[in-house]
């Protein structure tokens, strides 16, 4: 199926440049590339607007705005939207993941030492680049400048907080060190997700955790209604040090997890989760404190490490009893990681073992830094009001 061409917009677009130059032009490509990704979502929906047809695809859903970053300028897109699909721009598609591999490369060439001809060949390959050791050096630059600048922006206040923690692997000494990185997730007071902060060092002990979270507060970090994690080593004790009025709820998922560690009989193991996750599901606080003693009685008998263990754990998971009945499926775990998650390990696995802890917090931070952008322009996450 041919491309269809909007004539009106090709005529705008060359009038702009006839009539004012290059002082037109950005304003021109930003008309062509909105005109280029509507005719391409034409395409894919296999129909015209407003033709019926058995071959179409989906159905157009309006446009979502993004603003892009050029050489041109600062350009204002209409991104167009599908109703059910997948669709996303060609265009936008490629630049994203170049932008991410340049990102990638720079990191690479930073973390693992190698030389500027090699770090040359891999822009070359990954981008389509040629690019001088002065033009990459003062790339490298610019990364960590834009991380440096997001990693100490004014933060404000944050209804909801989600700590989390994730290893890779860091040469120190000439050994190879499994390193904490720390990630600090919000949701603001418009309920959309947000990425605070990241850090990185030998351990996820109190000491590090208390660094960081003193961080995000000189930032201006306030207004936390509840903060949500798994129960990490040292986290809870910094937990009490630096936000001691803050309800905290223990993660149900890990919850899960955790709780099968002290089941001593495999065919237990499934009776055991379904028990936990009545209690999650019950209707209050009340109801939710019954099943836990009923539960903690079942068990006292035939597997009491079990059941000493669920008498406490299970109970900090049970804060989220106190918030709306709507905000709970969103607060009760840190699943708001778990994307995130995936992204970092995709890249880090490339990299493998870092040489040190700055050069890994520079490439997650690259990561970061997008997926927070992306959020930010996205639909609230969460309903607050």
């Amino acid at each position: 199926m041919a491309m269809p061409v909007d004539n009106t917009q090709l005529s705008e677009a060359v009038q702009l440049i006839s009539e004012q130059g290059f002082a037109g032009m950005a304003e021109a490509v930003q008309i062509l590339i909105n005109e280029a990704m509507r005719a391409e979502r034409t395409r894919y929906l296999q129909v015209q607007p407003y033709e019926r047809s058995l071959l179409r695809q989906d159905y157009a859903n309006g446009f979502k705005s993004k603003q892009l970053k050029t050489q041109l300028g600062m350009l204002s897109l209409r991104v167009p939207q599908v109703r059910e699909g997948d669709f996303y721009p060609s265009f936008l598609e490629k630049g994203m993941r170049s932008e991410r591999a340049l990102k990638l490369a720079l990191a690479e060439m930073t973390v693992q030492g190698v030389s500027t001809r090699k770090v040359t060949a891999v822009l070359q390959q990954l981008c389509g680049l040629e690019v001088s050791s002065t033009e990459v050096s003062r790339a490298a630059k610019l990364l960590d400048d834009e991380f440096s600048s997001w990693k100490t922006r004014s933060l404000g206040q944050y209804r909801y907080v989600f700590l989390d923690a994730r290893y890779e692997k860091v040469r120190q000494s000439g050994c190879v060190i499994d390193n904490a990185v720390l990630v600090a997730y919000g949701i603001n007071e418009q309920g959309k997700r947000d990425i605070l902060g990241v850090s990185v060092s030998l351990s996820e002990n109190e000491v590090h955790w208390r660094q960081f979270l003193e961080s995000l507060m000189s930032r201006g970090l306030h207004g936390i209604k509840l903060i949500t994690s798994d129960a990490h080593s040292g986290l809870k004790a910094a937990l009490r040090a630096v936000f001691p009025s803050v309800p905290w709820q223990r993660c149900q998922f890990h919850l899960q997890q955790n709780a099968q560690a002290y089941v001593t009989k495999r065919d237990k193991k499934s009776e055991v989760a379904r028990s936990i996750r009545a209690i999650f599901d019950a209707e209050n606080s009340e109801e939710a404190q019954r099943r836990l003693k009923q539960t903690v009685l079942r068990y006292e008998k035939e597997m009491p490490p079990l059941a000493m263990w669920m008498q406490d754990a299970i109970l900090e998971g049970l804060t989220i009893f106190n918030f709306p009945d709507a905000h709970r499926r969103r607060l009760r775990t840190s699943n708001i990681a778990e994307r995130v998650n995936q992204e970092i390990r995709r890249r880090t696995r490339v990299v493998r073992i870092f040489p040190n802890p700055a050069s890994c917090e520079r490439l997650v931070g690259a990561i970061v830094m997008e997926i927070s952008e992306q959020w930010l322009s996205d639909t609230v996450y969460l309903n607050v009001e």
